[in-house]
């Protein structure tokens, strides 16, 4: 299986006032990548929180700047499952631009009740969907 790829185009709102994107705003990005990779793979988020009532959240992210990106660019969100446990996974992500890398992300999502955030396994249709998304290593 390949990297599930989002495309997005950078717009002024993204930018400072030099022309370049505000770091945080790579957060987002990612976030909307992993929404679609999800949607995509028929386990969208809103599925499990009506279904179990359970969500993904965020409990780690780092991020390495390598390269800016600027106003007007077309980038690639590239993500993959990089590590599936029985109440969390692992997401690597990187946003490119004409095939050179500009962020990397390493992400680990916890699965958690949505009334009290405790910890709880990923339910088997989610678990089984990711783990054919699973490929160690970074996004590329």
């Amino acid at each position: 299986m390949t990297d599930h790829r989002y495309s997005l185009r950078i717009y002024y709102e993204d930018t400072d006032a030099s022309g370049v994107v505000y770091h945080a705003n790579y957060l987002r990005y990612a976030e909307r990548a992993r929404t679609e990779a999800m949607r995509d793979a028929t386990i969208a988020h809103a599925d499990m929180a009506a279904e179990h009532g359970l969500i993904f959240m965020v409990r780690r992210v780092k991020l390495d700047y390598l390269a800016p990106a600027r106003l007007d660019d077309l980038l690639t969100v590239a993500t993959r499952v990089s590590e599936l446990r029985g109440a969390s996974v692992g997401i690597a992500q990187t946003i490119s631009r004409d095939g050179t890398v500009l962020v990397m992300a390493d992400l680990l999502l916890a699965c958690v009740r949505a009334e009290d955030a405790k910890p709880a396994r990923i339910p088997p249709r989610w678990r089984d969907a990711l783990s054919a998304m699973v490929r160690p290593g970074l996004a590329s």
